[in-house]
């Protein structure tokens, strides 16, 4: 998905030491890690699908970064605090069960200072089409593993004690705008906690 890769390499950019992404999937973020890719000692993965494992095996495989699988759920980390120096999420914060349970292991998570990079779907900013998320949402929950369309994430990241570094909201090209409203952005792990 070329047009991805684009809104992905911002939401990676500056990524730097050790490293959590939650819902790795199948390691499509690999390719967009920022080219200085030295500046990441590891990635450790949080993914519960084995067959998505399976399929970034070669992904992993063929980068110079250490990856490991550390996890299956994003709600209860097995990490001690402040073990990570910064964390990533692509398109996962939608299916999260319990997402403020989650935002809220990520800050356990990342030391102090550190940073959550994001590139996520959810609330769009017009009326309109938040009308048609409300409508299409239950749906949407039944066909797409859980996914939200009514989430606002930075909204919700604020409230779990993350603080917006940096936030872009924009409608994403060739999606149909209830699906296609992107926040990418980072947020500093500020509070302690």
């Amino acid at each position: 998905m070329p047009a991805m890769r684009k809104p992905r390499r911002r939401a990676t950019a500056g990524l730097a030491g050790d490293v959590v992404e939650i819902g790795f999937g199948s390691g499509t973020n690999i390719d967009c890690y920022p080219p200085t890719v030295t500046a990441i000692t590891a990635i450790t993965a949080i993914e519960p699908s084995d067959t998505a494992w399976r399929m970034a095996v070669n992904r992993v495989a063929d980068t110079s970064v250490p990856i490991t699988r550390g996890g299956l759920d994003g709600q209860r980390l097995p990490f001690a605090d402040n073990t990570f120096d910064s964390a990533l999420s692509t398109y996962t914060m939608c299916t999260i069960a319990d997402l403020p349970a989650a935002v809220a292991e990520l800050r356990r998570v990342v030391k102090p200072g550190g940073t959550l990079h994001i590139l996520e779907h959810g609330r769009a900013p017009d009326e309109k089409v938040r009308r048609w998320q409300r409508r299409l949402e239950p749906i949407q929950r039944r066909v797409g593993g859980g996914c939200h369309l009514t989430r606002d994430i930075p909204e919700i990241l604020a409230a779990g004690g993350w603080q917006a570094v940096e936030v872009d909201r924009y409608y994403a090209e060739q999606t149909p705008r209830i699906f296609g409203a992107l926040s990418v952005g980072v947020f500093r792990n500020d509070v302690v906690g």
